[in-house]
């Protein structure tokens, strides 16, 4: 509903409650907004990855924070490298 009271970006976040079927009644609600409402869905309880998409955005138009997108990337990689070499051992 918000994103149809906004010309900004909207990014929807899918959340399971206690009273939801598994969530997909919250993913089924912002997947189905209608032509002319866009709203940016992540997966569910992925608010982390709502930030990240935020950050992104914001990236397009302002250097600090695009640099600041671009480390956390690279930290994401050296996790994922050291993840892999562990894994070998």
């Amino acid at each position: 509903m918000v994103a149809s009271l906004t010309p900004l970006p909207v990014i929807g976040v899918p959340i399971k409650s206690s009273n939801s079927i598994d969530g997909w009644d919250s993913v089924l609600s912002i997947l189905q907004m209608p032509n002319g409402v866009p709203v940016a869905t992540v997966a569910l309880n992925a608010a982390q990855n709502a930030g990240i998409l935020a950050a992104q955005i914001i990236g397009t138009f302002d250097a600090d924070v695009l640099k600041k997108v671009f480390a956390f990337k690279e930290e994401l990689k050296a996790k994922v490298n050291e993840s892999n070499r562990n894994l070998g051992k």
